[in-house]
């Protein structure tokens, strides 16, 4: 997988996130061929480590 900066990027919450602020998907897409994903709170890096696994593997259907 390779590294991308992220440090400046503009980010912009999902139209998928919920609206009452629950569950907030921040997206930045100003990338090409790639769009950066984030949770919009505090998150445990074990729990992106183990989403990050599922994506890359087939762990989530299609």
């Amino acid at each position: 997988m390779r590294t991308i900066d992220l440090t400046n990027m503009t980010w912009r919450k999902s139209s998928y996130s919920n609206p009452d602020g629950g569950a907030c998907i921040e997206v930045a897409d100003s990338l090409p061929a790639v769009v950066p994903v984030r949770d919009g709170k505090d998150f445990e890096a074990a729990a992106w480590s183990s989403f990050v696994a599922a994506v890359e593997g087939t762990e989530l259907p299609a």
